[in-house]
């Protein structure tokens, strides 16, 4: 199939308006898809619906949704409505903090936790089951190297992205055998607006060898169809974001789901 038959005809990319979600938009575009493009501000989203438009003749849906809150889901299919979505990225949940836990206020990691993965949870649930009902689909949930470990100063957010990996995982091993593909893109240092006022904020400046938006969108697109994971400048067979490669890490979750089902007598 090609990429609008295998993932369209809708998109649904949350965090689209800027950064690695704006590529993402564009990208899609080229390949002939639609996207409903979820974000907060509501200019970007309109210069970026009126630009996919003039470029590429192609139709974007816009919709401005806090998806720190509690509604978000709810107000994201609301802004869907009847489209067929056959794939959905999630690319928001940055962690607008970086303090230590206990310097922010629990409301702050509250709504980051509710943005990361409450948010998260339900959109997948949501979007996931007509597709697999379709037996086509992708679901792509942008990720961090932080959800390898904790680390002080990101608590809260390191807990978020883990629970991203180990969903994409899961969700790989459940809705491959129905046709769709799931895959957690692994992010290092991207050069985003998010990633340079956050560096600017700090009193630094953007390290040379971070990784632009474009690569990175061209690169998860890429590997959607072979999840579920990709970690940013790696091999599939390549550790060193942890000592793991993507490819062990596949493996593992195969030989357990066997291990599962046999113990369950489903082989």
């Amino acid at each position: 199939m090609t990429f609008a038959e295998r993932y369209g005809p809708w998109a649904v990319i949350a965090g689209a308006s800027e950064g690695t979600g704006r590529e993402f938009a564009r990208q899609i575009a080229k390949e002939g898809v639609s996207s409903v493009l979820i974000a907060r501000r509501s200019e970007p989203l309109a210069a970026l619906a009126a630009e996919i438009e003039a470029e590429y003749r192609l139709r974007c849906v816009t919709a401005c949704v806090d998806l720190a809150a509690p509604d978000a889901a709810e107000r994201v299919f609301e802004a869907v409505g009847d489209r067929e979505v056959g794939l959905y990225i999630s690319n928001a949940g940055g962690d607008p903090n970086g303090e230590a836990f206990l310097d922010a206020e629990v409301g702050a990691w509250i709504d980051l936790v509710q943005r990361n993965v409450m948010t998260v949870l339900k959109c997948t649930h949501g979007f996931a089951g007509p597709m697999k009902a379709r037996g086509r689909g992708g679901i792509m949930l942008v990720n961090s190297g932080a959800c390898y470990g904790g680390l002080a100063m990101m608590g809260p957010y390191c807990g978020s992205k883990a629970f991203n990996l180990c969903l994409a995982e899961a969700l790989w091993a459940e809705l491959k055998p129905s046709g769709v593909d799931v895959l957690t893109l692994v992010m290092s240092k991207t050069d985003t607006p998010e990633f340079r006022r956050y560096m600017a904020a700090k009193g630094q400046s953007i390290p040379e060898d971070s990784a632009s938006a474009y690569d990175v969108a061209r690169v998860g697109l890429e590997r959607l169809p072979y999840g579920p994971i990709k970690n940013w400048g790696e091999e599939d067979d390549q550790t060193g974001m942890t000592n793991q490669s993507a490819a062990q890490r596949r493996e593992r979750v195969v030989a357990v789901q066997r291990m599962t089902r046999e113990m369950m007598g489903q082989d």
